[in-house]
């Protein structure tokens, strides 16, 4: 058994605080045991009434006591399951209790109690069955122990009382504050009160007593003595008192907190809620939104989700904890940064999961099947974006929502293939059309001619630059609405949200864009073509390696020229976002995702037909080339 000892120990326990959630977990299960009998047997109570769990720091014998008024053990309970490693009752105690699913239980593994180890040098556990007398069964660091009738002690009445002899190094456990710290974190929520009894040193006002008074006025004598005369109207001066310092024992629940998730969601009020969310996420705002619900079937688990008001200012800091989800297995903490739980773009939204049945490893601090977190994962994607729809529904909220949550919604077009097309529902952008207030993708759709095949859409740095964009032009003039992306990550979110209900994402400042222009315009349009070929031959001559290639364009109006990109490589827009990373690498793939350069000509511009002229009269006249390269 010592071998077993160290292992678990030294192997099994990353984290040395583990061992009060343990104990208090199997307080909690013992209490549940005799809770289940008294349901059919209410007599068994008769012996102590009050379910509680009880923590004592004794700091002058550097001891620290857990007692709970549970069923207790009997001498040959307290034999079998504390001298054999993981014979604890309780796995036989969960399958006789399947079918009713009343009782909780944790237990199962029955090392639990052995963490106390990780603290203690030597353990006692004082145990008192109604079946039987009250035991002290005792060991030193997992070797021998004894099992002998109590006759020192008070008696429990009935229940189990641990006395931990701490070791040097873990005296931290008999402080108040780090108690609180580890029963807040880790049981919190555990169904029974945890009441915390410590020494309290406060200061009193007593009164002075006259003796004392008297000495020290005799010390005063031989100083002059100067008399007030007291009007009779004044009251009489109030009796003197002097602070004293004394010590009282104070007794304190920890877990005032309720776990509101397991209740029905049509009983808690908006104000629970609220009260939930902030001493969850200590948060001084309430949240714009909440989600409560329950999943069965193949996997039970209870959630709360929140979408706070606004965004931390850490949000996409890299090192910062993943998410925000606590994740609890019945009602006790298991960990707050489990990277499977919820996807990155859903980093903001805080809340808990409380599961019945999530196979732990032997520590409970480790799961050990990931199948069973894709689908919890799943459902909690599906519920927040459930979450997302009602906000949108009140359009303040939505707007507040927005304009904290963007680019997460952005972020999740990008990454997440599945529901991309639910967030798009969610995007909002200024267009040519809608100047006053964003619009999205529906309301683009609604608004188009029948000619129009495409969602147009213009990226740039700002919505000053793009307003003032000559892509524009021919657009505005045949009605066409573009959309303005100006935000850095919308580059990346266009690029995989391809269309909005079977509807084509068009950038205007790519080459190949086709306009819905009738055949008469269009053939007009290649005679254009036709005669200007020998000015594009000479421009691309002067202007060499500048551009890939010059072209004839219908794309703007009123400007002479302009500068499209490639169709299938990055935009300008997004070549000057990937040029701005600070980590960017300058070889690799910004030299072959860089767009070629194409220049396009508006042939009917004024300019252009005077320089056409001069090329044809003289194509190597210095005129021509200086206005190539103005």
């Amino acid at each position: 058994i010592s071998q077993l000892m160290s292992l678990i120990v030294n192997a099994v326990y990353q984290n040395k605080e583990i061992f009060l959630r343990e104990l208090i977990s199997n307080a909690s299960d013992a209490l549940d045991k005799i809770r289940y009998q008294s349901l059919t047997d209410p007599s068994v109570l008769d012996s102590g009434k009050d379910l509680k769990i009880t923590i004592i720091p004794d700091t002058a014998n550097k001891v620290l006591i857990i007692r709970d008024t549970g069923i207790g053990m009997t001498k040959a309970d307290l034999i079998n399951n504390l001298g054999t490693i993981a014979k604890s009752g309780t796995k036989a105690f969960m399958e006789m209790v399947q079918e009713t699913k009343d009782a909780s239980m944790i237990g199962q593994f029955g090392v639990g109690f052995y963490s106390a180890y990780l603290v203690a040098d030597t353990v006692e556990v004082i145990s008192k069955h109604n079946d039987d007398e009250q035991y002290i069964w005792s060991s030193s660091a997992g070797q021998n122990f004894t099992v002998t009738r109590d006759t020192v002690n008070e008696p429990l009445g009935r229940g189990s009382e641990i006395r931990l002899h701490l070791k040097e190094d873990q005296l931290e456990y008999l402080e108040e504050r780090r108690i609180k710290e580890v029963v807040k974190k880790h049981s919190e929520f555990i169904s029974y009160p945890i009441h915390l009894v410590f020494q309290k040193e406060v200061e009193k006002e007593v009164p002075v007593d006259e003796s004392e008074e008297a000495g020290d006025e005799e010390k005063d004598e031989g100083k002059a003595k100067i008399e007030e005369v007291e009007d009779e109207d004044e009251e009489k001066p109030k009796q003197k008192t002097k602070k004293v310092k004394s010590t009282e024992t104070v007794d304190e629940e920890l877990n005032e907190t309720k776990p509101i998730w397991t209740r029905n969601p049509d009983t808690i009020q908006k104000d629970e809620y609220n009260a939930f969310y902030k001493s969850l996420t200590n948060d001084w705002e309430e949240p714009l939104a909440t989600k409560h619900f329950s999943v069965e079937g193949q996997l039970e688990f209870r959630s709360i989700l929140f979408t706070p008001q606004r965004a931390p200012f850490d949000l996409f800091e890299g090192k910062k904890k993943r998410n925000n989800i606590k994740l609890y297995v019945r009602r006790v903490f298991i960990m707050d940064d489990c990277e499977e739980l919820i996807p990155e773009w859903l980093n903001f939204v805080k809340g808990i999961v409380d599961s019945e049945d999530l196979p732990l490893n032997l520590s409970r601090e480790v799961l050990q099947q990931n199948k069973i977190l894709k689908v919890i994962r799943k459902n909690l994607v599906k519920k927040c974006i459930e979450m997302f729809t009602e906000i949108a529904e009140d359009k303040d909220n939505f707007n507040k929502f927005y304009e904290a949550f963007s680019k997460n919604i952005k972020l999740g077009v990008h990454e997440d293939s599945t529901n991309r097309a639910k967030l798009s529902e969610f995007l909002r952008y200024y267009s040519t059309k809608s100047t006053d207030e964003p619009t999205s993708l529906k309301d683009y759709v609604t608004r188009m001619p029948e000619k129009q095949k495409y969602i147009y859409y213009i990226t740039g740095e700002s919505r000053q630059a793009v307003e003032s964009s000559p892509f524009l032009e021919v657009l505005k003039r045949k009605g066409f609405e573009v959309l303005f992306l100006v935000d850095p990550i919308d580059e990346y979110a266009v690029q995989q949200l391809r269309e909005y209900e079977g509807k084509e994402l068009k950038s205007i400042t790519k080459e190949g864009l086709e306009l819905e222009d009738s055949e008469d315009e269009k053939k007009k349009f290649e005679e254009l073509k036709k005669e200007l070929e020998p000015l594009c031959a000479t421009v691309k001559e002067i202007l060499g390696e500048k551009v890939e290639k010059v072209i004839v364009t219908d794309l703007i109006s009123e400007s002479p020229c302009v500068i499209l990109t490639g169709q299938f490589g990055w935009s300008a827009n997004m070549e000057r976002i990937m040029k701005s990373q600070a980590l960017r690498d300058s070889g690799g793939m910004s030299s072959y995702m860089a767009s070629k350069r194409t220049l396009g000509l508006q042939p009917t511009h004024p300019i252009v037909r005077e320089l056409k002229a001069k090329v044809a009269a003289d194509k190597n006249d210095k005129t021509v080339r200086d206005l190539v390269n103005l």
